[in-house]
């Protein structure tokens, strides 16, 4: 007996040694990609002339030593109506900025960005929002009847189609919760949504408690944009869900025109901005 107890220890001894063992996966690396960041905002009360377009290349995940920033590209926003173009320059960071960009209500514009001789090119219109005529706080807008939420109200204009991108961010969070809207069903009427947080251990994720600070930003957006930013929202909610779908790349608006195979990922947006803060009583 005593013997057989020795193999067996002898055995588990082997198999937790082998769990040891360093697997080194032959993980495919993709060619990078150019990644755009050009989402120009023109927030309410403001003349909205500084603006900054962002590039990068996509990387290998486990490749934390190569930079991903993109410098030497050349960058413009032109004004589809009048010809009218706003340069961005770059400042060696990967970020490209203006100080004389003018927001117009309704007007089309297009993204012309050039780098590594190809030339990418995204057009979109600059789309008008409502203003936030209220926003309180209760335990009844939420799933959670238990925990605190805040709901924001805005009058959606009638007879015309609208699509909106509202933002909420508590101060301290890294991320923040991105909800899109369609009036489809709801044309002409008074809109209201609303953002609670929820115990959850797993996530280290808390309920608002009082003195507690959200940003809440209300964007107004294109069809297109919201399609694209709906895909996003979705695959970004399904991690772990073994009934979603599987992710696919989500492919923007910026078109290569020399290569269409090799085109950016990102999305070229105008959109009209209000923003508000909230602090919990």
């Amino acid at each position: 007996m005593k013997i057989h107890i020795k193999y067996i220890l002898l055995t588990l001894s082997i198999l937790f040694i082998s769990c040891n063992d360093v697997i080194d996966l032959d993980v495919p690396n993709a060619t990078p990609k150019l990644v755009i960041e050009a989402s120009l905002d023109w927030e309410k009360g403001t003349l909205g002339n500084e603006q900054v377009i962002k590039l990068s290349n996509t990387k290998p995940y486990f490749d934390a030593a190569t930079s991903d920033i993109v410098t030497g590209a050349s960058v413009k926003v032109t004004n589809d109506d009048n010809g009218t173009e706003f340069l961005f320059i770059d400042q060696n960071n990967g970020k490209y900025t203006t100080s004389n960009f003018i927001p117009i209500l309704n007007q089309s514009y297009t993204l012309q960005v050039i780098y590594n001789n190809e030339t990418y090119s995204a057009q979109e219109t600059l789309m008008p929002v409502s203003d936030i005529i209220n926003i309180e706080q209760s335990y009844e807008g939420g799933f959670d009847d238990e925990v605190l939420d805040v709901s924001i109200y805005f009058q959606d204009p009638a007879e015309e189609d609208n699509f909106y991108l509202v933002r909420f961010k508590e101060v301290g969070d890294v991320f923040a919760e991105l909800e899109d809207i369609s009036d489809e069903f709801i044309n002409g009427n008074l809109i209201d949504t609303w953002f609670e947080k929820e115990d959850d251990d797993d996530t280290n994720e808390e309920p608002f408690i009082p003195g507690d600070i959200v940003n809440i930003d209300l964007h107004g957006i294109s069809q297109r944009y919201h399609n694209y930013i709906r895909l996003l929202i979705e695959q970004s909610n399904s991690g772990g869900d073994p009934f979603s779908a599987v992710p696919a790349a989500l492919r923007g608006n910026c078109i290569n025109k020399i290569n269409p195979d090799n085109y950016a990922l990102g999305y070229f947006r105008l959109t009209e901005v209000t923003k508000v803060s909230y602090t919990f009583q």
